[in-house]
Parts: C-alpha cells; sequence; structure tokens
C-alpha cells in the first residue's frame, strides 16, 4: 500500500480541505477531466446517489478536477450534491497522484485528467482504478468497500 499524497484544496463548502487532517474510515476520492460534462456529470451523480451507503460505511467522497472552485459550486448546485468538489486548478494533487498524463483523442495527443479513483485508509491508498468507465463505477466502488468491511 503507498502512501496517499496529501495536498490542501479549496473545496465547494467554502473550506481548504487537507487530506490528511480528513477523519473519516474510508477517503474517496475520483479525479474527473471536466464540470458539466456527460461522463462527468454520470459519474458525480451515481456517487451522490449512493451517498448515503456510502456515508453509513463511514466513507467521505472528493470529486477533484482542475475546474475553477466558481465552476465547481455552480455544477455542485445543478446536481444538488451531497458531498464536496475541490478545485486543483494548478493541478498539484493531479500530478501527485499521476493522473495529469497524455491523452489521445480522435488521433490528437495532450494532457488532461485520466478518470480515476482512489480509496485511502489510514493515510494509505488501499485500492485505485485507472482509466475509469463512468458509468457504474460508482456502485463498483461501493462493492469493493462492503468487501472489505
Amino acid at each position: 500500500m503507498t502512501k496517499a499524497p496529501n495536498f490542501k484544496l479549496s473545496s465547494t463548502s467554502g473550506k481548504t480541505v487537507e487530506l490528511k487532517k480528513v477523519k473519516t474510515k474510508f477517503i474517496i476520492i475520483y479525479f474527473y477531466p471536466k464540470d458539466n460534462t456527460s461522463g462527468c456529470t454520470i459519474e458525480t451523480n451515481d456517487f451522490n446517489k449512493l451517498f448515503t451507503k456510502f456515508e453509513k460505511l463511514g466513507c467521505t467522497i472528493f470529486g477533484i478536477s482542475k475546474d475553477t472552485l466558481e465552476s465547481h459550486k455552480k455544477w455542485s448546485k445543478k446536481l444538488n450534491l451531497k458531498f464536496e468538489l475541490l478545485a486543483d486548478e494548478d493541478k498539484t494533487s493531479l500530478k501527485a497522484y499521476k493522473v495529469w498524463a497524455k491523452k489521445k483523442f480522435m488521433g490528437r495527443e495532450f494532457m488532461g485528467t485520466v478518470r480515476s479513483t482512489f480509496i485511502i485508509e489510514k493515510n494509505k491508498i488501499i485500492k485505485d482504478w485507472r482509466n475509469v468507465k463512468a458509468a457504474g463505477h460508482a456502485q463498483e466502488v461501493l462493492d469493493f468497500i462492503n468487501s472489505i468491511k
């Protein structure tokens, strides 16, 4: 198990979230490319729908992208999110978790966020998913946490 890189990021609640100060059994961090896009909306809505089940298992959920806090707040309000989105405009956490990488789309190469999820317990990454397919992923994460409870 790898130590989870710490970060301090602004959240949609107006507070700064420092990872190592979050005291819940499990911390779920999912990195996604962009607010208000189809895949990211599917994934975020799925985590939101399952929020109470995650909460009962002692989980805190954070969605992180390089979008601005302003963008996050609008999108969070639109989706009526029960958890916080964190703004990583300078890509510090994206790079620390190695999710800022070369991507290919329609033959073009560019740098972008690779959709990825991490489960952290006691400051250690206990499970990660990379190149996630948005649909059904939140359920997969919930199933994993149920399997280790």
